[in-house]
């Protein structure tokens, strides 16, 4: 499981540093090129796409007026791939899955108002940048339990008796499919409470009277057959705690389920990183965001007093596959070792390691996750298909490595612009290179105190309003320049708004950029604190930093505006021991408690 509001918290940022745009769509023909078709290997031939779709296939067609036609000798084209476990926050994941032809996602748990607001966005021209996905929303856990742990306040279920409302719910709330947490932590060394195996039952029961399916993460081998013994419909990752026994296989056949293994995250809790190759592999490396990179290169900390066998997941496969299972390739992004896109092709070779032939592999992140989650429309390469399309160098029948080495790629007819993408990664990566710098006119360390009577600052992009509107919320807001400051001086900066907690990380207040744009990074050490004084309606809020280092990953304080003005003083160390080196924004905010609230603020130094 990601660290979700760490995830959540980069729709903070008011402009988005990864957007693209695909290029206008127009008739496409590939000429004479190798299909996998989301079955089979076919032999060459000529594939048109009109319209969004898969118009013709066969020998000799001819080109319409207009169309683009494309030399396929050497190369393969196949469907779009679909990962079929990921977290999904942000829009950057989704664009960032698209640019390594992953043009579906089904994503195992994210803050549902946020996903419905990416769908809305995928409806729209600009959805042409993302990859369409499906989402489970919120996932059914036990108080406390896992997926409680990262920050965000959601619905837990304690009684079979409350299965179907809890089921009910989460579909009204616009999940695709219900995610049940049966885990309680301890085969990573981690001590969690998990709901029941009548809970489990009862949910699983809920969610096929709605005619949803339920697929269950699960942690051990028996976590996985009480599982399969509930009817679930599939198990969104396989386990390392003990080696299957011979007749796991065949169990999960005759409950007709199927298994997405997750062998990237797997690898990762034993203490090795799937990702660490696919940063140096040179087909891979110019799409990967920095801050990807990195989390590529992590994986989680094995706890020495606990044994996990990571070889028990390539013998369940073997067993799995021998039985008829259907497999489904996915891999947890953005866990530790993992990212979203580029880990998939990581995926796909872990998945030929452990005794799948690359075509057996192919069909794991095509056309069985399509058959399996009911999406019809995707996963092959047929006539009134989408064109969901990924054309790669080579054969990766032969060598499934090939997937890796694209030429191109397509969502709904429409070609993706890989080389604008990779121009931005590029950019990202000097400048990640380059460092921060301090910025012009910090020296005094001064950056607001309003006695002009604007938001004006010293250095810096300068103050704006910052809500959760941008990831689906419904928080309101407003700054403005009042009379009176600290001392009598002549203004404060007023913070105003109503927070709605239907977000459970919900926010609204004021942000500061030192940046010359919003969210750049910013050297800021020469000053190592921020003062500022504050006074209000003695409620507490919140002081956030954003360091580039830390993945953007909000780092919080918090402060009590009283009615009297009071200074505070935070050192850059109070927030996770940073040094101040590559500030990205700084957040004075409400929420997340819901209601109104009102505060001021002056004197806001570096210091």
């Amino acid at each position: 499981m990601t660290r979700a509001y760490a995830l959540i918290a980069l729709l903070l940022a008011s402009v988005s540093p990864n957007g693209h745009r695909p290029v206008n769509g127009e008739p496409v023909l590939f000429r004479t090129v190798r299909v996998f078709d989301g079955i089979r290997m076919l032999p060459a031939q000529d594939v048109l796409i009109a319209d969004g779709k898969i118009a013709r296939m066969g020998q000799g067609i001819a080109a319409p007026a207009g169309a683009l036609v494309i030399d396929g000798r050497g190369r393969t084209l196949l469907p779009g791939l679909i990962d079929s476990h990921t977290h999904i926050f942000e829009k950057g994941s989704l664009e960032e899955a698209l640019a390594f032809g992953v043009t579906t996602e089904l994503d195992m748990f994210s803050v549902i108002k946020a996903s419905n607001a990416l769908k809305a966005l995928e409806a729209t021209p600009e959805g042409g940048s993302i990859a369409d996905f499906r989402t489970a929303g919120t996932l059914a856990t036990a108080p406390g339990g896992h997926g409680t742990e990262y920050g965000l306040t959601i619905p837990t279920i304690e009684r079979p008796e409350d299965a179907q409302a809890f089921v009910d719910a989460r579909i009204g709330e616009g999940s695709d499919y219900i995610k049940i947490v049966y885990d309680d932590g301890h085969a990573y060394g981690l001590h969690m409470p998990t709901i029941s195996r009548a809970t489990l039952q009862a949910l699983s029961d809920a969610a096929h009277r709605r005619r949803m399916m339920a697929v269950v993460h699960i942690g051990t081998l028996a976590d996985a057959r009480d599982a399969l013994n509930a009817g679930v419909d599939g198990l969104v990752h396989l386990f390392v705690d003990s080696m299957p026994d011979p007749g796991f296989g065949r169990l999960a056949a005759s409950h007709h389920a199927f298994v997405v293994p997750t062998l990237s995250v797997l690898k990762s809790v034993t203490g090795v990183s799937a990702g660490a190759e696919l940063v140096k592999d040179s087909s891979l490396a110019p799409y990967i965001r920095p801050e990807m990179v990195e989390n590529l290169g992590r994986s989680f900390t094995r706890r020495p007093s606990v044994t996990m066998h990571y070889e028990a997941a390539a013998a369940a496969i073997h067993q799995l596959k021998t039985a008829g299972v259907p497999i489904l390739a996915g891999t947890d992004a953005p866990n530790p070792g993992t990212a979203h896109g580029s880990s998939l092709h990581g995926e796909l070779a872990l998945l030929v390691e452990a005794g799948l032939t690359p075509v057996e592999a192919l069909q794991a992140a095509t056309s069985t996750p399509a058959r399996v989650f009911h999406l019809a429309d995707r996963g092959r390469i047929a006539m009134g298909l989408r064109a969901d399309l990924l054309l790669v160098e080579g054969d990766p029948s032969q060598d499934i490595k090939m997937t890796r080495h694209i030429v191109g790629v397509w969502k709904a007819g429409v070609a993706l612009d890989r080389n604008r993408w990779r121009d931005q990664v590029a950019a990202q990566v000097l400048q990640s290179q380059a460092g921060a710098s301090p910025p012009a006119g910090m020296e005094s360390g001064m950056i607001s105190e309003f006695d002009d009577g604007t938001t004006s600052s010293e250095f810096g992009a300068g103050w704006e309003l910052s809500t959760d509107q941008i990831a689906g919320g419904k928080s309101v807001g407003r700054i403005n320049v009042v009379s009176g400051g600290i001392g009598g001086s002549a203004g404060s900066l007023e913070v105003t708004g109503i927070i709605d907690p239907a977000l459970p990380y919900a926010w609204a207040g004021a942000m500061f950029s030192p940046g010359t744009t919003p969210f750049t990074a910013t050297d800021l050490s020469s000053k190592p604190a921020i003062r500022f004084f504050a006074r209000g309606d003695g409620k507490t809020y919140r002081i956030m930093v954003f360091s580039q280092a830390k993945g953007q990953i909000p780092l919080q304080q918090t402060f009590v505006a009283a009615t009297e003005w009071k200074e505070y003083v935070f050192p850059f160390s109070a927030f996770d021991g940073i040094t101040g080196d590559d500030i990205m924004a700084v957040l004075w905010v409400g929420g997340p408690a819901g209601g109104p609230f009102s505060f001021q603020l002056d004197g806001v130094k570096l210091e």
